[in-house]
């Protein structure tokens, strides 16, 4: 197992609770890495220690293949769910008060244009969107031009539009040859952004992989969506997986002609029916019984 990061065999502690149990994966470099999980299932005290912030009670962490030293703080950027800044500060003071705590900060003028940040220079930071806002703390991640970038739920709040905004300039960034690891609760920012992810429950690694192969190995059904009261008829439930969601049923099948063929026998009333391929949201509900943002 070889990469720009490797966690070994790392367990975290806090009394009797076990946050952070024995897990292993290694990241190569370049890639954005993704690590999933409901709350509570203890990406954060992983993301923490891997992060150095806070101390493993076991297990190795290695940058480079040698265990990390003074000078892997200089060599990440992280930029935290919540970070406070200065409210009497402009958007440009702020980018300038951490350009210069950096001993090789990358160009101001680059930092500015990549995040584009240009149109809100000169306003206050208690002035600015979420949106804006989470621009800003990505600029401050990156103002260090770190080998290895942090991403915890980098999107929360934005709306859709500005999220996808987010997306491409982290694609940009990641495209300059930085490896990224990102926390999120979007299956869809998960799918766009990461070549590899792993999924954490009560703890543990419960599956890892390329978000395609995961969803081959985990998810091969396809799902029909339709609303709730469309099914006013029996159906074969015991041929399928049958699931209510808010106003919605949605039934998975690995036979979509069979299905469908059920539904019309059944008087199903297929005028507002949807049909979607597998996908990330499918394997998390297959593997922990749940949707991620519950």
């Amino acid at each position: 197992m070889s990469g720009i990061l490797e966690v070994q065999n790392l367990v975290k502690k806090y009394g009797d609770l076990v946050a952070v149990d024995n897990i292993s994966f290694s990241i190569p470099e370049g890639i954005c890495f993704g690590l999933l999980g409901p709350n509570g299932a203890g990406k954060t005290s992983a993301l923490e220690a891997i992060e150095n912030i806070i101390k493993p009670t076991s297990g190795q962490i290695l940058y480079k293949g040698k265990l990390r030293d003074s000078g892997f703080n200089e060599e990440i950027g992280i930029q935290f769910q919540e970070t406070a800044v200065l409210s009497f500060l402009t958007v440009r003071e702020t980018l300038e008060v951490f350009h210069k705590m950096y001993r090789k900060p990358v160009d101001l003028g680059k930092v500015i244009e990549t995040c584009h940040l240009g149109e809100i220079l000169g306003q206050y930071n208690d002035r600015i969107s979420g949106g804006q806002k989470q621009r800003l703390m990505l600029a401050l991640a990156i103002i260090n031009d770190p080998v290895l970038i942090f991403l915890d739920e980098p999107s929360t709040g934005m709306d859709p539009q500005n999220r996808r905004n987010l997306w491409e300039i982290i694609k940009t960034i990641k495209k300059n040859g930085k490896t990224i690891i990102l926390t999120t609760h979007y299956m869809e920012e998960a799918s766009y952004l990461c070549d590899d992810i792993a999924i954490m429950e009560q703890g543990r690694i419960i599956a890892a992989g390329s978000p395609s192969g995961l969803i081959r190995q985990h998810a091969r059904h396809v799902t029909v969506v339709l609303p709730a009261g469309s099914i006013r008829n029996s159906l074969k439930r015991d041929s399928y997986a049958i699931y209510e969601m808010d106003n919605f049923i949605e039934i998975q099948t690995d036979d979509i002609n069979s299905c469908i063929q059920d539904l019309v026998d059944s008087h199903v009333d297929l005028a507002e029916m949807t049909v979607r391929s597998p996908n990330l949201e499918d394997v998390f509900i297959h593997l922990t019984g749940r949707r991620l943002r519950e």
